[in-house]
């Protein structure tokens, strides 16, 4: 249906944007997914499969921005990062659709939580946690986001920047750079342990990633204009909000 379409493109975009300014963008896509009739597994496989042209075109943008910092060297973090998100993805594929409907209004009220915290949250890891942490907690940490993030997208971008600044990063251009090559990482070796299970859906799928590339190189270049990014935080947390209460009334 051309309405289908429309929605897709425009979920898409703007899941692309909102992930490459400030993450929050599978509260739009995975909605979307599950409303032009994808069920629940195969629409979180889809949209994680999906994000990945937006997380590439976002980290282009910020490539400039991008320097070695903290405990961990990026071989190291990208290593950690494709374990954890392939054990993260495992769990979802064998996870039934009933029962990750249960856990999904469950993840978005943990996501938007911490996405509304986040700049809170930031704050009191660089203030308590002096130069960052060592390379073992570091590695736990990494390897603790990266699961979560093969298992479920949602609320993904602030676990890493907050896990970036634990490490001990404190330019956040180069945080969000390194935020969208690990998300595209996570989402390449999730996604293809879903295509092997045949979780994905393909259609909707290239819709989705197509748009979410264009959205996620705009965000990419439009982040440094942003002024007034306390806005479209609270933009993106009210839809995670209301996206949390759908879903817990479905």
């Amino acid at each position: 249906m051309m309405t289908d379409l429309i929605l897709l493109c425009l979920a898409g975009a703007a899941a692309g944007l909102l992930n490459a300014v400030a993450g929050g963008g599978t509260f739009l896509s995975l909605p979307a997914l599950i409303y032009v009739g994808v069920p629940p597994v195969a629409a979180n496989a889809t949209a994680t499969l999906s994000a990945m042209p937006g997380y590439v075109g976002s980290a282009w943008g910020f490539r400039r921005d991008m320097r070695a910092e903290g405990a961990l060297g990026l071989r190291a973090i990208l290593v950690l990062a494709a374990l954890g998100s392939i054990i993260g993805a495992l769990l979802l594929i064998v996870t039934p659709g009933e029962t990750f409907l249960w856990i999904v209004p469950w993840l978005m009220l943990l996501a938007t939580a911490l996405f509304a915290a986040g700049p809170a949250l930031l704050k009191a890891l660089r203030r308590h946690g002096g130069e960052g942490a060592g390379p073992v907690l570091s590695g736990a940490a990494i390897l603790a986001v990266s699961i979560y993030g093969g298992y479920f997208n949602g609320g993904l971008g602030i676990m890493l920047l907050a896990t970036f600044s634990m490490l001990g990063h404190v330019d956040l251009h180069g945080m969000n750079g390194l935020k969208n090559v690990l998300s595209a990482v996570l989402s390449l070796t999730s996604a293809a342990a879903f295509v092997w299970a045949g979780l994905i859906v393909w259609e909707q799928a290239l819709i989705l990633a197509a748009s979410a590339m264009a959205g996620g190189y705009a965000g990419a270049r439009l982040s440094r204009r942003i002024v007034r990014t306390d806005l479209l935080r609270w933009f993106i947390t009210l839809v995670g909000a209301t996206m949390t209460v759908a879903f817990f009334a479905m």
